[in-house]
């Protein structure tokens, strides 16, 4: 969810709950500051008519034309030592004239005249329907919190993203932004203090990550060139070494040792070359590469070589393939990808290529469970570890893969790893 989302979701909530207290809160308030006017109202009326009943004068004709009421009764001392003087209540009335009832509010007055009697007086107001002004408070309660919603919501919307547009100038810098590419500057102008820092941070950060990576490359590119040399050097010194006819078996065993260790270690240095090169961007030309032929070739040299696995070997072929790739890219591509069908296979296994318009897809069987998706691609990586292998074959299929614009990834299904090398949607739309 979206900072902005996130926040105004939260303030629906917030604003919600205070429309709902605020609504209870008002309601009393309005019920109570009736309930005073019209007391006060019952309350002149009573000493109206308990002043006139005191003095004799004629009490006021309860046929009025008002939906005023009053009676009284004579009650005994006994009654009037066990009620309380004066009593408010909501009731509902009969109206005669009316001839129908109607809330009212009610006031019981007891008093006591000259010879000790004691009366009640009940005097009546009609009042409202409660339940109606409830219903009433609520519609329009609902009416203005939605109407509340929309204005804040909209208000919100516009001063957040108004706010924070410099957060997601940055967040768009910060997705484009790669340490393989030239570092570009972040333009975005902002007044505010936090978002100032956050840049300030995060441009250090990164000019910081992309000076460290350029250095790398050139310490790998230029260790690895100086490397080949001496590694030369001390593998010919070896080979010359192994012609000396006095050596012992078991010194000749121990030079061969040593000379496949060079071997290694000079192949690990051309590929970390090799890989170097590509990232600086050493390889521009392209040419169509005609994927078929060039497989047919690659796969026959390894089915030589890998001959003893025994391995079920097919190849469909069901579109003729032509790529525009770097010529010396493309084998090294390939050749890695068919390699790893070989090298991480078991006897009697199965190889499986298809050549397909969308994608080219290498299977074979090996070990009984997947790989590690988001390791397999990583330098020197190896789930298994096998004799000759630098960890470095994936590594270098990716990279060709991201300098060709291309894209690979790995699947496993019914026992069969499979690599899926396809053209990047993003080239082909172009």
């Amino acid at each position: 969810m979206k900072l902005t989302s996130k926040i105004i979701h939260r303030t629906s909530i917030v604003l919600l709950l205070l429309m709902l207290v605020w609504s209870v809160i008002f309601y009393f308030i309005i019920i109570d500051g009736i309930n005073d006017e019209t007391d006060d109202s019952l309350e002149d009326y009573s000493e109206q008519i308990i002043r006139r009943a005191l003095i004799g004068e004629p009490l006021p004709s309860k046929d009025n034309g008002t939906n005023n009421s009053y009676h009284i009764k004579e009650v005994s001392e006994k009654y009037a030592f066990e009620n309380e003087r004066v009593r408010y209540s909501d009731e509902t009335i009969y109206i005669e004239y009316k001839r129908e009832t109607e809330p009212a509010r009610v006031l019981k007055t007891i008093f006591r005249d000259n010879n000790d009697q004691y009366y009640e007086l009940t005097v009546a107001i009609p009042s409202f329907e409660k339940d109606d002004l409830r219903e009433t408070i609520l519609g329009w309660i609902v009416i203005l919190y939605f109407g509340l919603l929309i204005s804040i919501i909209g208000v919100n919307y516009w001063v957040i993203n108004r706010s924070f547009r410099p957060l997601y100038a940055l967040l768009k810098w910060i997705d484009g932004f790669s340490v393989e590419n030239e570092l570009k500057p972040f333009d975005k102008e902002t007044n505010i203090t936090e978002f100032k820092k956050l840049e300030d941070a995060i441009s250090r950060s990164a000019r910081r990550n992309t000076e460290m990576y350029e250095q790398q490359k050139l310490f790998i590119g230029h260790a690895s060139h100086e490397l080949q040399t001496p590694l030369a050097i001390c593998r010919n010194r070896l080979e010359i070494l192994a012609e000396d006819p006095n050596l012992t078996e078991k010194q000749l065993e121990e030079i061969l040792k040593t000379s496949q260790t060079f071997d290694h270690v000079i192949k690990l240095n051309k590929t970390l070359l090799l890989l170097t090169k590509i990232e600086n961007g050493q390889y521009p030309e392209v040419s169509p590469i005609n994927v078929n032929d060039l497989l047919k070739k690659r796969l026959e040299d390894y089915s030589e070589i890998y001959a003893y696995l025994n391995l079920n070997l097919t190849c469909e072929e069901n579109t003729e393939k032509v790529l525009q790739l770097n010529e010396t890219l493309a084998n090294v591509l390939f050749n890695n990808l068919i390699k790893n069908t070989f090298v991480h296979n078991h006897p009697n296994g199965f190889i499986r290529i298809e050549i397909e318009n969308s994608a080219i897809t290498f299977s074979n069987s090996g070990q009984k469970q997947a790989l590690n998706e988001e390791k397999i691609f990583k330098r020197f990586y190896q789930e298994n570890k096998k004799e000759g292998s630098s960890g470095l074959g994936l590594s270098l299929v990716e990279s060709i893969c991201k300098h060709c614009k291309m894209d690979i990834r790995y699947k496993y299904k019914d026992g069969m790893h499979s690599f899926i090398l396809s053209e990047n949607k993003q080239k082909t739309n172009k």
